[in-house]
């Protein structure tokens, strides 16, 4: 993220913001942001009197605004971190008075989670003004997260086949904290520059590289009779690990894509995999599910996953058990 990589540039050159609001839906960057700043302001020396944290269930703006106002001992500044701020969203804009006059001497963190500082409060432009940052961590959509994962990788020395990529993505989601996590993992056992491919995913993490969502798609795509039969049993097996919803899900969305397909004029792979904002890797796959299931198909089939995602919720169905839904589901789409 721009603005996070922005924050390091500048402390790394020696620029340091009386406060630092970090807000957003996407955590990660608020921790990874407030991690690198509580381990870069001070030396070790100094954190022991001038570091302190508080948390937002535990205190009060006043509080917080009282210690912001000390002065630092033995040191040129003190810094104040403040987690889980959110659970201050009522009372946050006290924090006023402090940003209009910020002590500066002191750096005053704020890890303000799952949701953003209202851009036309006062208290955002008075943090502006002061020279403070706002930073906004946005939640990235499902088609940015294996670009965010092939760079997240490429910083570190691997990289990391398309289909590997997606495979973690249909099993994480897009929570980027859990997906670095488990790359992390991976990054202790293999070697640098290591290529991570699916079977690699399987062995290192316990993802399955042929009972998942993706693919189920390609199965679907494909009009694999055998191949998606296979995986919805699978599926049906391990309720627990592929919720029925999430499955209806990952094929509303490739129909929906399918549908756009169907609609351009131009069919190159370069242009198909900017509007579909996917890789180049899996435009074969629309092309084959092209000639599978033309728009009048496609069309049918997401009113059918509508139908079933009804009953998947008990509307209109009741005691319908997960593998007698897969089926269904089965028989609507091939």
């Amino acid at each position: 993220m721009e603005e996070a990589k922005r924050i390091v540039q500048e402390v790394e050159n020696g620029k340091v913001r009386p406060i630092y609001f970090l807000s957003g839906e996407e955590p990660y960057y608020i921790d990874k942001t407030a991690e690198f700043l509580e381990t870069s302001l001070l030396a070790e020396s100094e954190k022991a009197f001038n570091q302190l944290t508080l948390y937002g269930r535990e205190t009060t703006i006043e509080e917080i605004i009282s210690h912001a106002r000390r002065y630092p001992m033995m040191a040129e500044k003190q810094v104040i971190v403040v987690r889980e701020a959110q659970h201050l969203s009522r009372t946050i804009e006290k924090l006023l008075a402090y940003a209009e006059n910020p002590q500066r001497s002191t750096v005053l963190i704020v890890c303000y989670k799952y949701k953003s500082l209202d851009k036309r409060k006062k208290l955002h432009k008075a943090i502006l003004s002061a020279g403070g940052v706002v930073l906004d961590s946005r939640l990235l959509y499902e088609n940015q997260v294996a670009d965010w994962i092939r760079k997240f990788l490429n910083g570190r020395g691997f990289q990391i086949s398309p289909g590997a990529a997606a495979l973690l993505v249909d099993y994480l989601g897009t929570d980027l904290s859990r997906i670095s996590n488990e790359l992390s993992k991976l990054q202790l056992v293999l070697a640098e520059s290591t290529v991570i491919t699916s079977d690699l995913i399987e062995e290192h993490i316990g993802i399955s590289k042929d009972y998942n969502n993706f693919e189920l798609r390609k199965a679907v795509g494909a009009r694999d009779l055998v191949k998606a039969s296979r995986i919805m049993n699978y599926f049906g097996q391990n309720p627990k690990d592929h919720p029925f919803v999430v499955t209806i899900s990952a094929l509303h969305n490739f129909f929906t894509q399918l549908l756009q397909y169907h609609g351009l004029s131009d069919h190159s792979s370069k242009n198909v995999a900017g509007v579909l904002r996917i890789s180049p890797y899996f435009v074969p796959e629309f092309q084959e599910a092209a000639r599978n299931y033309s728009m009048k198909k496609a069309s049918l089939v997401i009113s059918n996953l509508r139908q079933m995602d009804l009953k998947g919720k008990g509307v209109g169905a009741q005691q319908i058990s997960h593998q007698d839904l897969l089926k269904e589901l089965l028989v609507h789409l091939i």
